[in-house]
């Protein structure tokens, strides 16, 4: 099986290969993209990986995005004739994955598109074109003939509300478009080489997936009934091959330990509404780096029954704003109606708009929550214009906000309870003072910290501890810069006392402080004793901070007689 690729002169390509029997992989390389989605960084690039099963009849499994329109179309007219393509199967209807759906079925009128009724009802709204299809859910089956008989499993919110898994029986593909993949791009066709690319197939989990760790579950039980699968025919990334029990068995340990959180928090949102959906993700995954679990509901196709149930076991809500009319106007606002009805005295609750044009008002619907008992979770997000890397890190604070106020009161009685010879011990490892600082585009953060180390001499190096609730702590991946700012003994306490203040999401850290701009792009603080501008080069994850290691570039000490603030602890359980 040998993978053919054929390149292009801006860093797009297309890759071919023959991963299985009468089955061909297009795999759509994308080099250099250094965003996605929900607007985290991504490393090393990414792929769109579609395929071509071959059986008595053709199906066509994900097109690809619409910035490889003519490389895509250019590739699979060379492979089959695309009036030959009886189904086109659409796993989700996420544009880098559907992009091209109508181009194909310009091609290929007489094809017949197969998906979920959420994808399918999404389609008809994105194609504007009468089509032929079947809407699918699991255990539905298809025959193509020659032993590829196409069984479906229903995977909504991986990640996105619409999702199939199409399992082919007679290769044991299990073609999972988004679930099992990464943002890793490489004209290697295969998993071969773990220790590369487990980093960010672990990144991509936690930004996809682990805000979605109890959909995650469920999928996994459905999966688990069709048998034996040796190859993981993924969206993005390499295939799995070669690891496949180890990677998939990942997802399920990452989301037992998510879902194990002792309180939850139900996010409402609107699928293809305006930005519902990724404004929703965004809040989830800060809420979860708090180690609180969510649920994710679709208020569009949500049974009012579930939304009961989902609100009455949740500790909090987020809800974004329902369209005032349009098609499914009538079912969102049955379900807000639902969620009022259930929700209870002491929940938090927290609420945005999509950028849809059409918003109910946030502030009447707010106050009748408020009336009945809820605590307010964070600020209403109010997005008028286009999402921004801005708007989207200020939800994910908004996230960790609500995410902390539900956890703070057990840290508290945790604090009180250990308080044991061995805390007291850990307590006397000392540390320095310093504050981290951060930009990024359009965003920038701080973090006061103690827990940093040197680590190496050439290059000279550091570790510093970064807890996983940290609004910072997505600003400090693996290639990112930030300044290590060194406090000065004596001189630190109006630097300490403004960065210990609490910010409200998406405010500006550095508001009344003195800055100047390292070269590197971040700020650098001119009342500290000294600065270092650094890159990230790797990260450990431990169980409730990153060791972030990072290698330094340069750096100046503004007073050669200063000495460094240093901290004590009582007890090692708490910073």
């Amino acid at each position: 099986m040998v993978a053919t690729p054929i390149k292009t002169k801006k860093r797009l390509s297309i890759q071919t290969g023959d991963i299985a029997e009468n089955t061909t992989t297009i795999r759509s390389l994308d080099w250099d993209r250094d965003r996605f989605d929900i607007e985290f960084g991504l490393q090393n690039g990414t792929t769109y990986n579609s395929y071509i099963i071959r059986g008595e009849k053709i199906a066509l499994i994900d097109t690809s995005h619409v910035k490889f329109r003519q490389l895509y179309i250019d590739t699979i007219t060379g492979l089959i004739d695309p009036k030959t393509i009886d189904y086109l199967v659409v796993s989700h209807t996420e544009p880098d994955h559907s992009g091209l759906v109508k181009d194909i079925l310009e091609l290929a009128p007489q094809a017949t598109i197969v998906g979920s009724k959420v994808a399918i009802n999404f389609l008809k709204n994105f194609i504007h074109q009468p089509f032929e299809y079947i809407a699918v859910k699991t255990g539905d089956s298809l025959d193509l003939g020659k032993g590829h008989v196409l069984e479906f499993v229903n995977a909504p919110n991986l990640h996105w509300p619409d999702t199939i898994l199409t399992y082919d029986q007679g290769t044991e593909t299990l073609y999972t478009c988004d679930v099992f993949g990464m943002h890793y791009c490489s004209d290697v066709l295969y998993d071969e080489h773990l220790e590369d690319i487990a980093p960010d197939y672990h990144f991509y989990y936690e930004c996809l997936m682990g805000p979605n760790a109890r959909s995650v579950l469920s999928a996994l039980k459905r999966m688990d009934k069709l048998g034996h699968f040796s190859l993981v025919a993924n969206g993005h990334g390499p295939l799995l091959r070669y690891n496949v029990h180890e990677l998939v068995e990942r997802y399920r340990t990452w989301s037992e330990e998510q879902s194990k959180a002792d309180k939850s928090v139900a996010v409402f949102y609107i699928s293809d509404y305006g930005y519902s959906d990724r404004l929703s993700q965004a809040i989830a995954k800060g809420i979860t780096k708090a180690g609180v679990a969510v649920e994710m509901v679709d208020l569009k196709s949500a049974d009012a029954q579930d939304v009961h149930e989902i609100v009455s076991g949740s500790a909090g809500l987020v809800v974004g704003m329902p369209p005032l009319e349009g098609t499914h106007s009538n079912e969102t606002t049955s379900n807000i109606g639902t969620i009022l009805a259930a929700a209870k005295n002491k929940q938090y609750i927290g609420m945005f708009e999509s950028y849809g044009d059409n918003d109910e008002p946030i502030d009447p619907l707010l106050t009748r929550f408020r009336e009945a008992g809820l605590n307010k979770g964070f600020n209403p997000i109010r997005v008028k214009d286009t999402p921004t890397e801005a708007i989207y890190q200020l939800c994910e604070e908004a996230g960790v906000d609500l995410g902390q106020a539900l956890t703070q009161a057990k840290k508290v009685k945790q604090r009180k309870s250990l308080d044991s010879d061995l805390d007291k011990a850990i307590g006397r490892i000392s540390g320095g003072l310093y504050i981290l600082t951060a930009n990024k585009r359009e965003l920038n953060g701080a973090m006061l910290a103690s827990w940093v180390t040197q680590a190496s001499f050439d290059p000279p190096g550091f570790t510093v501890a970064v807890a996983k609730d940290r609004a910072i702590e997505s600003l400090m991946q693996v290639g990112d810069s930030f300044v290590l700012n060194i406090l000065e003994e004596g001189k630190y306490q109006p630097l300490m006392k403004h960065f210990l203040k609490r910010f409200r999401p998406g405010s500006d850290r550095f508001e009344g402080v003195n800055v100047q701009t390292a070269n590197n792009g971040s700020p650098i603080l001119v009342d500290a004793l000294a600065y270092l501008e650094c890159e990230v080069v790797s990260r450990m994850e431990c169980s409730d901070h990153w060791i972030v290691y990072s290698k330094v570039s340069n750096g100046r000490v503004s007073n050669p007689d200063g000495l460094t603030a240093t901290h004590h602890r009582k007890v090692g359980n708490y910073y």
